[in-house]
């Protein structure tokens, strides 16, 4: 018997090396998925290194298109500020250019007006009246217009201001009786309003 039992235990002492030996093979595929995870680990924190980069580079052409976007508009912004001057000069410089040969005639008739007898008024009251003509021609070239505010005429305040209220049984409703000062619009712009007195 116990030869037998002996013989059992060399049988069981041999038998748990053979299971050592198993569960060492079985503990190999554990190992090899610890290695996996570890890979997987390692390509992880690569591809977010790579992500990190990609927005690196995302971020710096950004700013980039940014600063040229800025220094387009304040260039574009200099030079339409230019441009509105230049534009602004050059109306003047059109203006003064018409008006010059009035300013000329002007001058001319002080002048003459200097050695003057009784027999030259008449001779200045055309003067006048031909100044007063060549001004209606340069308002004309400008474009300006003067606003029909003759006596009869409705009165409209878009165009024309009330200074005065009158009673006048020849006169309707809002016509203008009598005109103070003449007004002038250029292209359906009021330049000047003409001021007016207003019947009824």
């Amino acid at each position: 018997m116990k030869k037998k039992h002996e013989n059992d235990e060399q049988e069981v002492l041999e038998f748990p090396e053979d299971e050592v030996e198993e569960t060492s093979t079985e503990n190999a595929p554990e190992d090899d998925s610890e290695e996996k995870e570890s890979a997987e680990e390692e390509s992880t924190e690569e591809t977010a290194e790579e992500e990190g980069d990609d927005a690196a580079s995302e971020l710096a052409e950004m700013k980039d298109r940014y600063m040229r976007l800025l220094a387009e508009y304040d260039n574009f912004r200099r030079r339409t500020q230019k441009e509105k001057e230049n534009i602004y000069s050059d109306a003047v410089a059109e203006v003064v250019k018409e008006w010059l040969p009035l300013v000329d005639d002007i001058e001319r008739a002080v002048a003459s007006s200097e050695n003057m007898d009784a027999d030259s008024v008449e001779k200045v009251a055309e003067g006048i009246r031909l100044i007063g003509k060549q001004v209606g021609n340069v308002l004309g070239k400008l474009g300006v217009e003067e606003i029909a505010s003759e006596a009869g005429t409705e009165f409209d305040p878009n165009l024309h201001e009330a200074v005065m209220h009158i009673e006048d049984d020849s006169l309707g409703e809002q016509q203008i009786a009598q005109v103070f000062q003449k007004g002038y619009s250029c292209k359906g712009r009021v330049i000047r309003h003409s001021v007016v007195q207003v019947a009824n």
